[in-house]
């Protein structure tokens, strides 16, 4: 079958738009990873503003926050006597988890993003909240008499500008190459079966469990 002809036949079937009809075509000729990444692309730039965006950030918002309250009725649950009833809503709570994780996947235009991009995410929206969010949450929640909300908002702004600060952090270690080496010995620690390694660089394979290098971490004691 001709690609023009099998582009028209996918669109017809009514199932996908027509830009996504003859990239699939396209792809049955020359399969490649480039145009699957492109055809992501594409159907976020089709998603864009439109209502199912709104609705799948609804679904996720909601999902999300359903989640976490289910985390709290568990362990209230279970501190009322009730396991039956605490592991119902965990097992709950991991399907919304799930639910949460389609959404936002579908946001992120089909898989969600590498560490590095994730990094960068993450550092840009504990920014936000620290000094926008929570500063202007705070005031107005003094305005409006609620003083200690607004201590605890401002309490909260001051943790997630530590959390930005590490976020950056991280990211650095991942541009700069170090998140597994470093110029001079450090003791490295197997997160897994706590193995202690000293010098420049971690191992590539833990030499008493055979986890890999990801394992690994700075030590450091709070003791």
């Amino acid at each position: 079958m001709q690609f023009q002809t099998l582009s028209v036949s996918l669109h017809k079937k009514g199932c996908i738009s027509a830009i996504q009809a003859s990239l699939i075509a396209l792809d049955l000729h020359f399969l490649c990873r480039d145009k699957v990444k492109l055809l992501k692309i594409i159907i976020m730039k089709e998603l864009k503003g439109t209502k199912t965006e709104r609705n799948l950030q609804e679904a996720f918002a909601g999902e999300s926050q359903a989640r976490n309250k289910y985390t709290y009725y568990a362990s209230k649950a279970r501190k009322e006597g009730y396991e039956q009833i605490a592991a119902l809503f965990e097992e709950t709570a991991q399907n919304e988890k799930e639910h949460a994780k389609m959404w936002f996947k579908y946001l992120q235009g089909g898989a969600i993003k590498d560490t590095l991009e994730n990094l960068k995410d993450a550092a840009a929206g504990e920014n936000y909240e620290w000094t926008d969010m929570y500063d202007r949450m705070a005031k107005e929640a003094d305005e409006e008499g609620f003083t200690e909300i607004a201590a605890a908002m401002r309490g909260v702004g001051a943790v997630e500008k530590h959390h930005e600060e590490r976020y950056r952090k991280l990211l650095q270690n991942i541009e700069d190459g170090v998140v597994f080496s470093r110029d001079g010995d450090c003791i490295w620690q197997c997160r897994n079966c706590g193995h202690i390694v000293v010098g420049k660089q971690a191992p590539k394979l833990c030499p008493v469990c055979k986890h890999p290098q990801a394992y690994f971490e700075l030590k450091a004691e709070n003791y």
